[in-house]
């Protein structure tokens, strides 16, 4: 006990030491207030930021590594803050120093905690990751912050952005390449940023460095819905192209033929046992009487029973799982789905292929051969001369949809040594078409009617996802709660729909509905309000940093017919609103049709992106369309 003492004496008397000299100064004080009047939704700022990045050959050539090291002075600009800092890592990276220094160079002990990466939709086998919470007491408080973390592999090093999760006053990049390395830096995004850069021989040995610095960035804005980082923000993919020992040039990724070299070397080191499916595959085919049959019952058989798992493994991070595996264990990632999915096909006699593809959020193409280019693994079934995806990750897609995360994207398949390049076909918003019809009547204070409607495509997938994933027991329900979005004023009843487990078929829905709270009576008029959806109505963009990005292009239209109660007039109708620009279309309008009033509305999202630079014109739209929203029909009483 008094030797445990002695020791709590001891940290004590090393922390008092630790902390002499740590408080702000008065100009620490001072920068940190300017700061804050520039970044005020910021409680941190990065003074500066300071990377270096080395390259190393392994033993016995067993490749080349890179070390970068990071070194940042954080400061609090606001009252008060807690942030925590973290750093992931795999099989193939590992983290040689993490730590968080007081501004006297003594060591802040935070507690660094190093676990499994763990979350509730994605799976990882040796994904790390080492955190620390840290505490900001005052304004003006600065710690020093420092990484060094070691990629065993040159190929996983893929990227280096200047932006960072905080505004940053000062940031660098220091690239010493050796020569016997050969080394593309591919810069993107500079345009309209003040990047500094310099080249020069290095003093200590035979090599380059490359310098690259920038001033006075924001941090990355905590914004969704928001194009993929590589389309907005200033960096510089680093390409690995080959190297030389003892005159031997060995390449790594000098052409996109190399990158597929490797996905390939991957591939063919798979344990691939597709017996184990083949019953199966009898199964599902034995009924069907053409093709499109067979591959549907597939394809869809893979989508409905294979749970898809994110999955992050170093290597294995890009190398599929065997076909059999996935089957047996009924989970996998993209590319364990991807594989399955080729095996079922073949034994079915189709010919099926692998194929790596990026998603929408990455801005590359595979003319860059790089590990940054793809993300995605989905199947190419080649057939009549046509090339077929199939991604049974998108749970709701039909045979020769695709979802708009792929459209437009390059592919690359494989095809023996070689490969083929091909790209996703691009639909147009028409293929979402959603449109709903109504028929109401005044009921008391209430409007009462029927309502059907109709989705295709991504906007049928999106009901599907949405209905499936809403937690209640009874599925009536759960539909009952996901059409009225919980709006306890908004009634459904004797709901009938169409088959939604099937994806080949325009999904339909029919049901009963009451409305609450949208007709009111003052002396001999009567005021209703039409719109019980007020579709948009909240997509106003006035502090928006990004591009808004819809999750997939739209086609919506609805249509409500209101029946004129015996007895009234229509004395005031809201005027129309019509927005007709190259990406969007609004258009609402009421009309007197005899005895009803019909109140059109059509939301057209022709590319679904709205962007930065057309947000002025967007905001004016949507604020016409609630000012139409907040207004109401005017019935008078004869």
């Amino acid at each position: 006990m008094k030797r445990f003492t002695l020791l709590l004496f001891a940290f004590a008397l090393q922390t008092v030491h630790a902390q002499k000299n740590i408080d702000p100064t008065p100009e620490d004080i001072s920068t940190a207030k300017k700061l804050r009047e520039k970044y005020s939704k910021d409680d941190v700022a990065i003074l500066e930021a300071a990377e270096t990045i080395t390259f190393e050959l392994g033993k016995k050539d067993q490749g080349v590594s890179v070390t970068n090291n990071v070194r940042e002075k954080l400061m609090n600009i606001g009252h008060r803050a807690d942030i925590q800092k973290a750093e992931f890592y795999d099989s193939e990276s590992e983290i040689q120093e993490f730590s968080m220094k007081f501004r006297n160079d003594k060591v802040a002990y935070f507690l660094v905690k190093d676990e499994f990466y763990k979350s509730d939709d994605l799976f990882y086998n040796d994904y790390r990751v080492k955190y620390m919470t840290v505490d900001f007491p005052v304004q003006g408080y600065i710690y020093n912050y420092e990484l060094n973390k070691k990629y065993k592999d040159v190929k996983y090093f893929t990227s280096l952005y200047f932006h960072d999760d905080y505004p940053t006053v000062k940031k660098e990049f220091v690239i010493t390449v050796p020569d016997w390395l050969e080394v593309e830096l591919k810069e993107f995004n500079f345009e309209g940023y003040a990047v500094k850069k310099s080249k020069k021989a290095d003093p200590k040995g035979k090599g380059t460095i490359y310098t690259y610095s920038l001033e006075n960035m924001d941090g990355f804005p905590k914004e969704e819905s928001t194009p993929g980082p590589s389309y907005l923000y200033p960096h510089i993919l680093v390409i690995a192209k080959s190297y030389t020992v003892d005159g031997k040039k060995n390449t790594l990724f000098n052409s996109t033929a190399d990158l597929y070299k490797w996905y390939k070397s991957l591939v063919d080191t798979m344990d691939e046992k597709p017996d184990a499916m083949k019953e199966k595959v009898k199964e599902l085919t034995a009924n069907a009487k053409t093709d499109d049959e067979k591959i549907k019952n597939i394809y869809y058989w893979v989508q409905d029973n294979i749970r898809y798992i994110a999955f992050e493994d170093g290597l294995a991070g890009f190398r599929p799982d065997a076909s059999q595996n996935v089957f047996q264990k009924r989970y996998g990632d993209c590319k364990g789905m991807a594989n399955l999915t080729r095996q079922m096909l073949k034994l079915a006699g189709y010919d099926a292929r692998l194929t790596w593809i990026g998603t929408k959020r990455i801005a590359y193409d595979y003319t860059i051969p790089s590990l940054g280019v793809d993300n995605h693994m989905i199947c190419t079934l080649l057939k009549d001369g046509k090339q077929y995806f199939l991604d049974g990750t998108e749970k709701y897609n039909s045979f020769g949809e695709y979802a708009e995360r792929i459209q437009g994207k390059e592919v690359m398949i494989e095809d023996g040594d070689k490969f083929i390049i091909g790209k996703v076909p691009v639909a147009e918003a028409s293929a979402n078409k959603e449109i709903y019809n109504a028929t109401f009547k005044v009921d008391n204070e209430t409007l009462t009617g029927k309502v059907n409607g109709s989705m295709k495509g991504e906007s049928r997938a999106s009901f599907l996802y949405g209905y499936n994933n809403t937690k209640n027991d009874k599925k009536e329900n759960a539909l009952q709660y996901y059409i009225s979005r919980g709006d306890k004023n908004f009634s459904v009843s004797g709901i009938v729909t169409s088959d939604l487990a099937n994806r080949d078929k325009v999904l339909t829905i029919e049901y009963n509905a009451g409305v609450k709270n949208k007709v009111s009576s003052f002396d001999n008029e009567l005021y209703i309000d039409l719109d019980y959806t007020e579709e948009f109505s909240g997509l106003e963009f006035k502090e928006r940093k990004t591009d808004f990005e819809f999750s997939y292009k739209k086609d919506y239209e609805s249509n409500i017919t209101l029946e004129i109660p015996a007895g009234y007039t229509v004395t005031r109708l809201p005027e129309p609103l019509n927005v007709n620009t190259t990406d969007y279309a609004i258009n609402v309008s009421y009309e007197q049709k005899g005895n009803a009033i019909l109140y059109k509305k059509h939301f057209l999202i022709k590319n679904g992106t709205i962007k930065k630079s057309d947000f002025t014109n967007w905001n004016a739209a949507i604020a016409g369309l609630k000012n139409l929203y907040n207004e109401t029909i005017t019935l008078t009483k004869l």
